[in-house]
Formats: C-alpha cells, structure tokens, sequence
C-alpha cells in the first residue's frame, strides 16, 4: 500500500488519507493478492482524492507499485484482470499493445464454476525464482535475436514475444537448454492462448480445459516453477472426474492451484482432492482449504 500511494503520489497530488479494514474470503497467496491489493487500496485512495484513473492507468500504476517499491518483475496481467474482467467472460489480453476482447460465455458451453485448492503454503514471489525465469526468458530472446542477425535493445527491454516462432524454431538448438526450455513453454503457452479464445467461443468447455491442464504440465516440466506441493495438486486433478482443466494460480511458488470444474461433482472433487492431498501432506491438515467460485467483475467501489 505504501508503494501504491507513492506511484499515484508522483502523480497526483495526494491530500486526504483514509483508514480502513481489509477483508477477503479466499486464502492468501497465488490469488492475485499483491495485485488486488493494491488496487482496492489504489481505487479508495483515488475515491477520497477526487482522482479518476482511467483502466491503464490503473493498471500501470498498481504494475509500478510492485515493480519500483516491491521488487517483483511482474507484468500487468493480474493487474489487468482485476480491472478489466466481466462476470461470465473470458479476457483475451494483449499484453504487448494492451488491447483485448471480452468474449461471452458461450449458450452452448456446459455449467462450471471454479474451484481453489489452497495448498496451505502462503507464498513471497520476491523471495522466489519468479524474477530469475523472467531473467531466463530474456537471455533466450537476446541470444535467438543475436544468432538472427536480429536488431535488439536493452537485456532489461528484451522480450521472447519479440523473437518471431521461427527464429526460435531455426535456432534453438544453439540455446542452452534451460534456455530453450523456457523458450518452449513461453512460445507453447501463447498459442494455447489462442487456441483457448477460439474454443470459448464455440463453448467446447472439454477441449479448453485440456489446454489448462497442458499448461500446468508446460509449467511444471519446461518452466519449472512450483513447488512440491503444488505439483501434486495438479497430478490429482489431473486424475479427478469432473474437472475439465486446472493449473497453478500464477508461478506455483506456494499458494494455489484452480481449476474449471463441473458443479454438480464439486462434492466429490472436493472429498478426493483432499483426502489424497492430505494423505501426501499431513502436516497441512488445518492449512490446506477447498474454495468454489464464480466470474465476477473487475473492480468497483
């Protein structure tokens, strides 16, 4: 919150203050919870000041609180799905130009709702690997834009969404192979990025949920986040009926992992994901929780 208050401070000049209480329903930790945070924080602060922030400008102030004050190389995807999001759609985000869809939830789709397994493990991105894979992907692109004869610009201003497929196809076999690993999962999660907005549109909720589970499979094998207990999480849904698709919240370094599920078997996913999670993990019994929810809308006052 100090950092939200500093970013809109540079800004804008910040003349009233507030005091109040912060309440969640879901557990702390691979929820988005820096981000909405500072949101909630940045819209009431706004609210008292008189300020009105447009949505990027919201976003980019809440990404700057965490990249300047906090210390977390993150980009503005949670940022731009507190903000942005509609109850009942899927956001389609363009994180490089900022433009975006909001596609309907198709009539044709099967009922889901979404399921949070909190591990039981609270989570620090700043104290994890997450800036390191960050530093990983961009050691990728440097090197691909180099053996491409490519221009390029500063390491700290070099992306992999810069590197065309086909550079990386040609010469990913010069890259170290962690490079390359990160490389993989980067250019595999972005078409099933695009592969997952074509199939909610035609509600083919099954073939978008296996998407899901091949990205935390991506995850896991080529961009080696989470954590042991998090892994195994998604090896049970992975093995649960009902559940159409389901991945780590985020990195996977602690906190949660979700998953699109059929509401009527949320009882007995609930029974099996525990009580094989628990049996792996005892130690987490009174940490561990079970958490079913809806879509809702981005952030309102």
């Amino acid at each position: 919150m100090r950092g939200a208050a500093k970013m809109l401070g540079e800004k804008y000049r910040l003349k009233v203050g507030l005091s109040g209480i912060i309440e969640g329903s879901l557990p702390i930790g691979g929820l988005s919870s820096s981000a909405s945070v500072i949101i909630c924080f940045l819209s009431a602060l706004c609210k008292v000041n008189g300020i009105h922030l447009e949505p990027m400008e919201m976003i980019l102030t809440a990404k700057a609180a965490e990249n300047q004050y906090v210390g977390v190389s993150c980009g503005k995807l949670d940022q731009s799905c507190e903000v942005l999001s509609k109850k009942n759609h899927l956001l389609y985000l363009d994180t490089k130009d900022d433009s975006y869809e909001l596609i309907p939830t198709s009539e044709k789709m099967k009922s889901y709702k979404v399921a949070i397994f909190f591990s039981g493990l609270e989570r620090s991105l700043k104290n994890s690997k997450y800036n390191l894979r960050q530093d990983e992907c961009k050691a990728a692109a440097y090197a691909l834009m180099g053996y491409a004869g490519m221009d390029y610009d500063t390491f700290a201003n070099t992306r992999l969404r810069d590197v065309p497929f086909e550079v990386f196809e040609a010469y990913k076999d010069r890259l170290l192979e962690l490079w390359r690993r990160r490389a993989e999962h980067y250019y595999s999660e972005l078409a099933r990025a695009e592969k997952g907005a074509e199939l909610w549109r035609k509600g083919d909720l099954e073939r978008y949920g296996q998407l899901v589970f091949e990205s935390g499979k991506s995850s896991i094998y080529s961009y080696e986040c989470g954590c042991d207990e998090l892994k195994k999480l998604y090896e049970i849904m992975a093995d649960t009926d009902g559940i159409y698709g389901g991945r780590f919240s985020g990195a996977g370094f602690k906190g949660c992992c979700m998953a699109l599920i059929d509401p009527d078997k949320a009882e007995d996913i609930e029974a099996k994901v525990t009580a094989e999670y628990l049996k792996a993990f005892p130690a987490l019994d009174g940490k561990y929780s079970f958490h079913l929810c809806e879509s809702a809308d981005g952030v309102e006052l």
